[in-house]
């Protein structure tokens, strides 16, 4: 299959196909920009921790660089949890969401009440856990997206970095993307 662009990852496969553009990113939005108690640093390291599980070279590096731009220990801590979730140095909750998270990525009856439960003694809300699921479920549908049309991917981590600085958000970056091509 041949793109009609060159852009990297997710950005080439939504200029090849804008009208599902929109959709995923307003799903984008939602899971890591929206309301809600988990901050959007939580969020976004949710998605680049299952990102990571899944070998998606593109979603992780682009998801830690948001992560690392708002978490405290930025991309220090990014790394730990990659390499050694139980011992990194997150808090108890975050800690058994991103559990949560990697059952989800080994397949959605991975998650099991004990996993719930875990989640909820460290002060976990029910919201928290919807929104952590929908999250891992929902990144490994675009990891699954980006790498099975083997998009591009940049392996300098600057690149990310300087992408998750600019943007406010998904939908909005989309939007600027449409207006500089157009």
């Amino acid at each position: 299959m041949t793109l009609r662009t060159d852009e990297p990852g997710i950005r080439g496969l939504f200029r090849y196909r804008p009208e599902a553009a929109q959709p995923l990113n307003q799903l984008s939005e939602v899971l890591l920009c929206g309301d809600g108690t988990l901050t959007r640093g939580e969020r976004e390291l949710i998605a680049a921790h299952v990102s990571s599980l899944n070998r998606c070279r593109f979603c992780y590096h682009t998801h830690a660089a948001f992560a690392a731009a708002r978490v405290p220990g930025g991309m220090a801590l990014v790394d730990q949890v990659r390499e050694d979730l139980p011992n990194a140095p997150v808090p108890a909750k975050l800690r058994a969401l991103l559990e949560i998270a990697a059952a989800v990525q080994r397949g959605g009856q991975e998650v099991t009440g004990e996993h719930v439960e875990a989640a909820r003694r460290e002060g976990a809300t029910d919201e928290e856990i919807h929104d952590t699921v929908l999250i891992a479920a929902a990144f490994c549908m675009y990891n699954r997206y980006v790498d099975g049309l083997a998009t591009l991917a940049c392996d300098d981590p600057e690149h990310y970095a300087e992408r998750a600085r600019l943007t406010g958000g998904y939908v909005a970056t989309w939007h600027d993307a449409l207006k500089k091509a157009g």
